[in-house]
This record gives C-alpha cells, structure tokens and sequence, in this order.
C-alpha cells in the first residue's frame, strides 16, 4: 500500500538551529497520526514541510508516492487546521465554510448544500447565520474543521488545534475529533505537545526530540515500552532510575524506567515476595488527588521515585512523611532503555 504521507531524510535548518534532522516517516491512508514533542523539538516544521508552507533543506516530501517537494501549498491535497481557527469576522459561520469553495468558483447553490451538509457533519446546522464571534471556542473550532473538509481533502494537517480550549471542552474534543475522522476515513495528522491528546486519540505517534523522532510506535507501545529516558518521560510519568542504583537494584548498569502505578510500597521491614525488585527509601511527602494518591520516595540524594496509589476502600493508610519504606515491582515492569 503507497503511504498516505511519506518523508524521506528531511532536513530543515534555520541558521545554526537544526529544526528537522534527517526524520523519515511513513504515515498510512486513513490513519489518525501525532506529531508529539515538547516546544521547539521540530513537530511543527515537519507539519508544514507536510503541507508545502516550507521547504526541506535536503530530503523529499511525497504524498500518495508522488514527490511533492516543490509543489506549492495551493496545488497538494491537503488542508490545513490552526489553534486561532482563522476564521473570518465579517462573515456567517456558513460563509467560513463555503470559503474555499467561492475561492475555486464553484456555483452559489452547490457552495450552499455543501456548506449545509459540513455544518450538519459537525452539529453546526443551526449556526449558519451567526458570525464567529457569537460562537464558543468548541464551536469556533467546529467551523474550522467544516472548512477544512469541504474540498475533501486526503489529509487533514492539525497544527495545535485544541490548544486554546480549556479543558474540559478540550476533552470533549478530543472524542469528537476522533469520531469524525473514523467517520469519514480520511488521514489527520495531529501536531500537540500533550502526550495525553496523543495518546488517546492517535492510532500512532511519532514523539519529536532536538529535530529527530525518538520513537515512533502505537500509544500503547510508547506508554509500555518506552525506548529512551526522554520518550519515558515525555510520554506520561515514569521513574527513570540510572548509574550504581541502577546496577544495585536489577544487577545490570543499564537504565530502566518504572511508572508509578507499577510501584507498591511496603514497610520497611519483614519479608519480600520471591521475585520481587526493591529500593528502601524514605516517604518524603503525598499529594491526594481523589481516586488516587502520588508519593514521593527517596531513595537517595540523587533519586526521588514517585509511586501512584490507588485510594481504594480497602486501601491501607500510609505511614506519615519521614518513615522508611521500601518500594518493590516486578522485574517484567522496569523497562530497560537505550543509553
């Protein structure tokens, strides 16, 4: 099967600042796809290398297999959604939508329908006369994506698209961005720099650091097997333990990664399960969060481990702040990492 979106080596430099370091990639037709990385690691050049609005200093872009490397914005199949909407003020919601359609010419009442049935597809129909300013974020948001979609454009490029949201419209978002692309079966790619959006809406991710992808793979397997310190990190909250700790713990010199929900504490003393791994430490301090807790361990000067603690009925209390405890996990759960 041809690739929906194909990079191969793109490179893209801004003076000394390397902005995209040979990344290749291939994302699939009909596939819902994250860019995911931390402010300035190159996610949102390789979006617009994608959508034509910049060049590779060396590499190729192709879409469908056809190089497009040089081809304008205007000329490729895509469409692009930013975190201001861009909407335009002097126009009805149903004007927004029809934009792209009066730009190619396209008959006064085809421009209609079709703007009609957009609006209908992201549950604006009774919205069509208003103007942006009347509409909430979530709405406004929903207008961009109807003009987005009206040209039927293979991929739909997402620059930050919830960014501006609060959180729980964010949320709501998230579901109703992902039920439409399943809907209508068309690629999207998601740039963001929230692991949690990437997660749970992306069928793959591609986490940016420093211009190259550090990992790329399902978010079940970024969250489960992570393969370097910063992907453990980035991608939800782990404990990244390295050096002699390391080595005393599992034997091996080799850094491992634990989340904090894999972790159990225990009393300091008595004795541990067959085939459990520990580190003793003291109980610093526990941050209540409702259905869960998090605690932070120390195991010594360099390391803190936190540890999520599930606040069922059940549960047994904790021992106050300043107490040794030992923490234990099974070995299967420590995640071995790239040095």
């Amino acid at each position: 099967m041809t690739a929906a979106i194909e990079l191969r080596d793109a490179s893209r430099a801004f003076g000394s600042v390397v902005a995209l370091d040979r990344v290749s990639l291939e994302i699939a037709p009909g596939e819902f796809f994250a860019l995911l990385g931390p402010s300035g690691s190159g996610k949102t050049t390789c979006l617009r290398l994608i959508a034509g609005f910049d060049q590779p200093d060396s590499g190729q872009v192709l879409l469908d297999g056809v190089d497009v490397t040089d081809v304008p914005p205007f000329d490729r199949d895509v469409n692009t959604v930013f975190q201001d909407y861009a909407l335009f003020p002097h126009m009805s919601v149903a004007e927004n939508v029809a934009y792209g359609l009066r730009v190619r010419r396209i008959a006064t009442v085809e421009r209609r329908k079709r703007a009609a049935e957009m609006l209908e597809l992201v549950r604006l129909d009774d919205f069509a006369e208003r103007r942006p300013t009347q509409l909430s974020g979530g709405q406004k948001q929903r207008v961009a994506l109807a003009r987005a979609l009206i040209n039927g454009p293979k991929v739909l490029l997402l620059d930050e698209p919830l960014g501006a949201l609060d959180l729980k419209l964010r949320e709501e978002m998230q579901a109703e961005l992902k039920g439409l692309q399943q809907r209508l079966g068309i690629t999207f790619v998601f740039v963001t720099h929230d692991q949690g959006e990437a997660l749970s809406m992306a069928d793959r991710v591609a986490v940016f650091n420093a211009g190259r992808i550090e990992q790329l793979d399902t978010p079940r397997g970024l969250y489960t097997r992570p393969r370097t310190a910063f992907v453990a990190s980035f991608v939800g909250s782990a404990n990244v333990v390295s050096g002699a700790l390391a080595e005393h713990i599992t034997g091996r010199c080799t850094p491992f990664a634990i989340r904090p929900e894999l972790i159990e504490i225990r009393p300091a003393e008595g004795a541990l399960p067959e085939g459990l791994l520990a580190a003793a430490g003291t109980l610093e301090g526990v941050l209540y969060h409702g259905a869960s807790s998090r605690c932070h361990v120390r195991i010594d000067a360099n390391t803190l481990l936190s540890v999520a603690r599930a606040e069922s009925a059940g549960a047994a209390p904790l021992p106050p702040a300043g107490s040794r405890v030992r923490l234990a996990w099974r070995p299967a759960d420590a995640v071995m990492l790239e040095s």
